[in-house]
């Protein structure tokens, strides 16, 4: 007999909840076969009216403005956190309690005691509870992380690694949850800083400790696009870390939503005794490698940086497009909601699981402290 399909239900349809939607609406044409056959049942927002909308554009059976209403249905097995921070304690800790499976956008929570909590629950739960780390899905950092598994660089050295936006350049802009410190519990290290900080785990390994500079470069905003009004800003628009690696390696990482002239760029670069690795997501088709073992003569022999083309090469089951062509940001969602699925069709644990954000969430808290009592923190 055909397996019934799995019900998801949407917790937040501001722009990630957009994009999970179209990941579960593309799904069964970038992959074939699926991992599991998935119906789009209930979509939550944060009133009637966008609940509505959110439904008739989503393409959900109905749409509420109470997510507890996603958690008593027996036919929604999936939940997708994609709220504020400061609602993901509350939220993903009921969805496991009523037994669903979770898939939850970063960061993990506002502060490290709401992520402990989450991730006790989720160690106490029997689902599949996954983090958004959708980075990790990219095909070049896909062969990144083979390359560095197989020793391709040797003993690592040091890296640098950045996530830099520029959308809160212009003082003008006005206030928004991700500005509010009680909503957000933090900024660019959070929003963007989490991100990172999971690559740089998942290519080089444990962090041991951190130490962090953060700075508000504009401390009042308008509360409204229309208000003459201002109200402080309490969370930081870049922070700056050094760190060691429990592997030895020593590198900065750096995430910045006031860098002018950037758009979505994480730049990275691994060095290592043997060889190198740099990649920058805005020129995501390819992944950069250096090889130190090739001879240097005659004339540099055949030494440089050799542009490896992961375009857009999943594994199979990936169907649509050819490896050939060039891949999309959209696409890196795409895959990682197809990992949650396998995940979920095998009764695995997410991969990257809750514990994986934890974890995260521990060298950011590190990063804080730093940053306000001074010097190195251990980050475990």
């Amino acid at each position: 007999m055909t397996q019934p399909p799995l019900g998801v239900g949407m917790v937040g349809y501001g722009f990630m909840g957009k994009v999970h939607t179209y990941a579960y609406r593309t799904l069964s044409i970038f992959y074939d076969p699926v991992p599991v056959e998935t119906k789009l049942v209930g979509v939550s927002t944060s009133s009637p009216a966008t609940a509505e909308r959110a439904m008739r554009q989503g393409g959900y059976e109905f749409g509420t403005d109470d997510y507890r209403r996603l958690l008593e249905r027996d036919d929604i097995h999936i939940i997708h956190c994609c709220t504020p921070n400061d609602m993901h304690r509350e939220m993903v800790t009921a969805a496991i309690a009523a037994g669903k499976h979770v898939y939850c956008d970063k960061p993990l929570a506002r502060n490290l005691a709401e992520a402990e909590d989450i991730a006790a629950a989720a160690r106490a739960g029997r689902r599949t509870y996954q983090m958004a780390f959708n980075y990790r899905f990219v095909p070049a950092l896909m062969r990144a992380r083979e390359l560095m598994r197989d020793g391709f660089v040797g003993e690592p050295l040091c890296f640098r690694a950045a996530y830099l936006h520029a959308g809160y350049v212009d003082p003008a802009r006005p206030m928004s949850w991700r500005l509010d410190a009680e909503r957000s519990g933090g900024g660019a290290l959070l929003d963007l800083g989490s991100h990172i900080i999971d690559l740089v785990r998942h290519l080089l390994g444990e962090f041991r400790r951190v130490r962090a500079v953060t700075h508000i470069f504009t401390p009042r905003r308008p509360v409204s696009k229309e208000a003459v009004e201002t109200a402080p800003v309490e969370v930081d628009d870049a922070v700056w870390m050094q760190v060691e690696m429990a592997c030895g390696a020593r590198g900065t990482l750096e995430a910045s939503r006031v860098s002018t002239g950037a758009s979505d760029e994480i730049r990275l670069e691994i060095h290592g005794r043997l060889g190198a690795i740099a990649f920058n997501l805005m020129d995501p088709n390819w992944l950069h490698a250096y090889d130190n073992r090739l001879s240097e003569e005659p004339l540099g022999g055949m030494r440089g940086f050799t542009r490896i083309e992961s375009v857009q090469r999943y594994p199979a089951p990936a169907a649509l497009p050819v490896p050939k062509n060039t891949v999309g940001w959209l696409r890196f969602h795409v895959a990682s909601i197809h990992s949650f699925l396998e995940n979920v069709a095998a009764g695995r644990s997410g991969n990257p699981s809750l514990d994986e954000g934890l974890i995260a969430q521990r060298v950011m808290d590190a990063a804080y402290r730093s940053a306000s009592e001074g010097g190195w923190v251990e980050a475990g």
